[in-house]
Formats: C-alpha cells, structure tokens, sequence
C-alpha cells in the first residue's frame, strides 16, 4: 500500500507542480521515470534540467510579451536554482508515497522556521553565523517533535557556495568541540541536536574535478550530484534517499 502524503506534504507537492516554469520540467523528470523509476531519476537532473531549457525559455518569451518579466537572462539564472530545488523535493515526495523513505522522515524549502534557525545558529561573540540552508530533510519522533535534520546545500554549479558552505561547516565544527580557537573568538553553539550538513550540485560547469572544490566536499556529511557519475568524492543523487533513511532515523 503505498504512503498518502500528509496535508503539509501535498501542499508543497501542489505548489512545485503549479509553478509555471516547472511544468516542463515535470513531463521530462516523468518520462524519466518511466525508463528508471523515481529514485534513480534523481541521478538525472543534470539532463532533464538541460533538456527542459528550450521549453522554459519559450515560457519566459511568453512572460515578457506579457509585460510579467523585463529581461529573460535574469529571470533564466533565478529559475535554475529554484528548479534544482523543486525536482529533488518532487521526487522525493514520489519516492515516499512509493514507500522508498520512511514515512517519519520529512523534507521541506521553509528553512527559516525557528526550530531549524535555532539548531544552526553559531554566536561568535555577540554576532550570529548560520549556513546557507536550501532544503532541510529531517526526521521526527512519535510526539511529532523534531528527532535529526540534515540541511542540504544545492547550487547547480559549486562555484563560491561550496566555499561559502564548507567553511560554515568548519566553524560548526570548532563551535562544537573543545578546543582554544573556539575560546580565543569567543565561540558558542549548543543545539539539542547536531545536524548533518550536506552538498548537492548538478554541476552544470564541470567544475567538480578542480583538485580545490574535490577537497571541499570532504568536508561534508555527504555530497551529491545529479549525474550518473562514479567518484570516492561525491555520491549519484539517488543516495540521497538511502543517507537520509539511514542517518535520521538512527539513534
């Protein structure tokens, strides 16, 4: 039998599927999964985000005869990292209604409700850091508080938000130990709950193979990407589903 998305998960479904832009991505990401299934066609956001652009550009021509965008290029850039966004948490939602993650495990784009802000807030004496946070899947107990999060970076090519992302993740970590750093900068950080911090990219200007951004993604709980690449650095997409069963509900 398979899982029936909640009113909160069916409502972020609905709005991915009703954004203009998104509908031709949709009908590609299907046929997708008709030749694999909605796990494995995670794995090929790259081509399906790249085949999609022709029809989406003649949607934004549409918009800007109508006088509801001025410069298309803008509106373009803007749209591809919404894209990014929008496929991961519609087939993650398909992949849960198919039973493929466990039904206490939730993903979600409303990454500033205080629950979340407050579990990756650093003070750093009197001021606040706190990471870029695209998308946050995150588990919960039996009374429905939260249980682990996982804040997944995206960017459709790492460029300076790996660097950005990476060096958060560096200071969580000094926030979180003892050590005379975090005493010399007056550093403070306790959570309830220590979240995973991971990366995922589609890519899009093979920049993974500089020997730099290789070694920032080791600093990650995990990295992803949206092709079907073999790499001891970064993981196929798909994986997602499986790290986040895995590590959100262990105790």
């Amino acid at each position: 039998m398979k899982y029936t998305l909640n009113a909160e998960e069916q409502k972020l479904f609905d709005e991915i599927t009703e954004k203009y832009y998104m509908k031709p991505i949709i009908e590609k990401i299907e046929e997708y999964i008709l030749k694999y299934n909605s796990k494995e066609s995670l794995n090929y956001l790259y081509e399906i985000l790249k085949a999609s652009k022709d029809k989406v550009d003649i949607l934004l021509e549409k918009r800007k005869e109508n006088g509801e965008i001025k410069d298309i290029s803008q509106a373009r850039k803007s749209i591809v990292g919404a894209a990014f966004s929008n496929s991961i948490i519609y087939l993650f939602l398909l992949c849960k209604q198919n039973n493929l993650v466990n039904e206490n495990i939730f993903i979600t784009n409303k990454t500033k409700d205080k629950i979340f802000v407050d579990m990756v807030t650093i003070n750093v004496d009197g001021e606040t850091q706190k990471p870029d946070m695209d998308l946050i899947i995150y588990s919960t107990k039996e009374d429905n508080t939260l249980r682990k999060c996982m804040i997944v970076c995206l960017q459709a090519s790492p460029r300076s938000k790996i660097e950005k992302t990476y060096k958060w993740k560096l200071l969580m970590e000094i926030a979180s130990s003892c050590n005379e750093v975090k005493q010399k900068y007056n550093i403070s950080y306790e959570p309830k709950e220590m979240p995973l911090i991971c990366f995922a990219t589609v890519n899009f200007y093979d920049e993974i193979n500089n020997p730099q951004h290789r070694g920032m993604f080791k600093f990650f709980d995990s990295s992803f990407i949206g092709k079907p690449l073999k790499a001891d650095f970064i993981s196929n997409l798909a994986e997602l589903i499986d790290f986040a069963n895995t590590k959100l509900l262990a105790l």
